[in-house]
């Protein structure tokens, strides 16, 4: 009891309590939401993961994502892509909310991406067309960079990694000296006032473990922004990345022993799968944001990305990509809801004597509501899009189009349920539209990589697709470390699916190599279902710190048409199957921390890739058989189990500033062929040293 006059003391002791799932997104619905509320399949890749296992190119750690592949620098969610030999993507890949895919390939260019600069990766994963267009056919992975925090921070590190000799030891080419990879990156980010900076560079050597598949490359970038103070609400800001790249690409192996890691027809020989390269990435990204006195969000972003090729087939060619995008978003408290609605407009133009000259025009509006009724999310998005390339455009279902190539105006949409059944454990289903148009090097290009051609198809026909699912988020706590467990089955289907696919589409008597090489097709309808659950989280276990990624997606990717083309053209036991697609993945990271000690432990493991192109399979091609294609099929039947890599990395916190680290990839040095004709990465050891002030 308490009197007049008198004095109480109360001893309060406050524990920290989250209701809600840490991590927040903006990649589901273009605005920041907690990953707990989203209505789609999502993963996230921090900051932290990335510098911990030494990464050297972004494909590295989007590879570690439960449910992704990237195969020759294709990225493929939930089985939903095979083997392209970087010619279009089902994936859009985005940085800082635009597109990163090149104008003329529609690739990415991993090694590019900034990063020292990068704050976290968001995984979408199902068709996004309705809130980012084509590309998104089979889901969005965007990469956010960083801007500073109030404290400024400069961070060095410096790398020195050496590759061991391969499981197989007849398959080493080089002499005594191991070949190495080198490194140095740096990162300064501080606020001068109303004015934000960040800026960083990396400079990279590998000897490379394939013979002939050298690369060194150079890199730049910076974040900049100003906050005005007489315009409350209102920044600017302009941003930008540029690297330099030269070295060899390894196409095709010589066979499947000795020659392994060595290209196709030698190196520096005429007919050689080696292709000498250089290549220059540029983008600029001038911004607009303004927070209105209305609780209006205005935004304009804008783009200029430019891919310079140069090989030594003289048929480089130089890549434009314009982009333009205004959004309005607006927050309705009271209802509890929010408006996202915006037009984006880019342009591509290609100047080369790879593709020709061509143009490519994509204009969009997309409109989104995000509706909050107590523990139900509701979302739904409509999206329509012109296209064209050169003289083929869409059209409307009004205008007539007999007799000209071209492609119909898609109209599509998105939606989703998100529901808190009980505390910590969301229900969600959700249905989107997705679609894709051919790039201009699907249908353009020709060339070769030694005696290997690839033939173009201008009468290449966009894809469309759908894709739904249901999954359940169960959050965790135990102690202080919070996760999740997330389990979703989905369902895709694909019409007129374009698939890159290797045959004899040349002139057998006149074109090199009896005329085999790559050329995209529609194939027709497919269909990719499947189940998959994943368990993240971070946080204090203990006397351990634990950060915690894993995942096991199992899938049925498989060709709807009974007699078609694509199947003459695959393995025969498994000509139902989609190409180059692994059944079951399985990833998992996991690091604990102790003081000023860190260990960490990767695993990765994919299924036995059942169908390919039967070129690889029966050698039916005069000269073929025992060497590059037919030694394919001999390693398959060897290796029929799939494959696993186990990585491991050990560090130490010398001082508050600076720390040393111990990385080693591939731990138990297996041998394993990635895609036909390409080994895996032998065991590497790295030693890395940071240093942050």
């Amino acid at each position: 009891m308490v009197n007049d006059n008198s004095i109480t003391t109360l001893d309060v002791s406050l524990e920290e309590s989250q209701a809600q799932l840490p991590i927040m997104v903006v990649s589901a619905g273009k605005y920041e939401q907690k990953i707990s509320d989203v209505t789609v399949s999502m993963q996230v890749i921090k900051q932290d993961i990335i510098e911990d296992k030494n990464t050297v190119s972004m494909e590295f750690i989007i590879d570690q994502i439960p449910g992704v592949q990237v195969v020759d620098n294709q990225p493929s969610i939930r089985g939903g892509a095979g083997w392209s030999y970087g010619a279009g993507s089902r994936v859009l890949v985005m940085m800082d909310d635009m597109p990163y895919l090149a104008a003329d390939a529609g690739d990415v260019k991993w090694s590019a991406l900034p990063i020292e600069n990068i704050n976290q990766v968001e995984v979408v994963e199902g068709a996004s067309s309705a809130l980012f267009g084509s590309s998104a056919l089979n889901g969005v992975i965007n990469i956010r960079t960083n801007y500073p925090r109030d404290t400024p921070q400069t961070k060095i590190t410096v790398f020195e990694g050496i590759y061991d000799t391969p499981g197989e030891a007849d398959m080493k080419w080089w002499g005594p000296t191991q070949p190495t990879y080198t490194g140095t990156s740096f990162s300064h980010s501080q606020k001068f006032g109303q004015f934000d900076l960040v800026f960083g560079g990396n400079a990279y050597n590998d000897d490379g473990y394939r013979q002939g598949e050298v690369e060194q490359r150079y890199r730049f970038n910076f974040n900049t922004r100003y906050r005005f103070k007489n315009i409350p609400g209102l920044s600017i800001g302009l941003n930008f990345n540029t690297q330099y790249s030269q070295g060899g690409n390894f196409l095709l192996w010589q066979n499947d022993s000795t020659g392994a890691l060595k290209p196709l027809g030698g190196i520096d020989t005429i007919g050689s799968s080696l292709s000498n390269y250089t290549t220059k990435r540029t983008n600029v990204d001038p911004f607009i944001t303004y927070f209105d006195p209305y609780g209006n969000v205005h935004k304009i972003r804008t783009r200029w990305f430019r891919s310079t090729n140069i090989n030594d087939t003289d048929q480089g060619s130089i890549a434009d990509l314009y982009y333009g995008e205004y959004q309005f978003q607006r927050e309705m408290k009271k209802i509890h809801a929010i408006i996202t609605a915006g037009f984006v407009a880019i342009e591509n133009k290609v100047n080369s004597v790879l593709y020709n000259n061509h143009k490519g025009v994509n204009d969009a509006a997309y409109f989104q509501l995000d509706k909050k009724f107590h523990k139900l999310s509701f979302s739904l998005g409509l999206r329509g899009e012109y296209y064209s390339i050169d003289t083929a455009k869409s059209y409307s279902n009004f205008e007539d189009k007999i007799g000209t190539k071209e492609y119909k105006t898609p109209v599509i949409f998105r939606t989703g349920l998100n529901y808190e059944l009980f505390k910590h454990t969301w229900l969600r289903t959700s249905y989107g539209q997705g679609f894709r148009y051919p790039t201009i090097g699907e249908k353009y290009i020709q060339t070769n990589v030694g005696s290997v051609y690839i033939y173009p198809n201008d009468s290449l026909q966009p894809e469309t697709g759908w894709s739904a699912e249901v999954g359940i988020k169960q959050g965790i706590k135990i102690d202080n470390w919070f996760g999740y467990i997330d389990v979703a089955g989905f369902y895709t289907h694909y019409k007129n699916m374009m698939e890159f696919t290797f045959g004899q589409w040349g002139n057998p008597y006149t074109d090199p190599l009896y005329g085999i090489g790559f050329e995209s097709k529609n194939i027709g309808n497919a269909t990719i279902s499947g189940i998959d659950a994943s368990i993240a989280g971070r946080g204090k276990l203990g006397p351990f710190m634990m950060n915690i990624l894993a995942g096991v997606t199992a899938m049925n990717p498989v060709d709807d048409n009974t007699d078609s083309l694509y199947n003459e053209n695959k393995s025969p036991a498994f000509s139902k199957f989609l190409k180059y697609r692994s059944q079951y993945l399985a990833k998992a990271d996991v690091e604990l921390i102790y003081n000023k000690y860190a260990l960490g432990i990767g695993y990765r493991y994919n299924s036995f890739v059942k169908a390919v192109d039967s070129t690889f399979v029966n050698g039916k091609f005069p000269g073929t058989a025992g060497t590059a294609f037919g030694s394919v099929e001999q390693w398959r039947q060897q290796h029929p189990n799939g494959d696993f890599f186990i990585d491991g990395r050990f560090s130490y916190e010398v001082n508050n500033y600076s720390k040393i680290a111990f990385i080693c990839k591939n731990v138990l040095n297996r041998i394993a062929m990635i895609r036909p004709g390409d080994i895996a990465p032998p065991r590497s050891l790295v030693l890395q040293y940071t240093l942050t002030f």
